[in-house]
């Protein structure tokens, strides 16, 4: 843990600024790989559309899970009125 003295100050400003220097080298380091990957032709990203049809995607899982769930429930209640002998009532 670093202390109040000068030394601490010193040593937390050396290690903030060695941090700073290597964030600025991952940063231009990261930026020349992708220019140089884009100059070879190379498609950078995600694929256009390709969003849309997953949200449509999940959006369906998620209403056949519903529906599953759904008619799994129906099967239980229909089991638990045969069971005690009662039928439903409808409006």
């Amino acid at each position: 843990m670093l202390g109040n003295n000068i030394n601490s100050t010193v040593l937390a400003f050396a290690f903030g600024l060695s941090a700073e220097i290597e964030r600025n080298l991952i940063s231009q380091r990261t930026k020349e790989a992708l220019a140089r990957r884009k100059e070879e032709g190379v498609i950078l990203g995600r694929p256009k559309g390709r969003k849309q049809k997953q949200k449509r995607k999940r959006r369906n899982n998620v209403g056949e899970r519903k529906i599953y769930l759904f008619a799994k429930e129906a099967l239980t209640i229909s089991n638990y009125l045969k069971e005690r002998k009662l039928s439903p009532r409808r409006n």
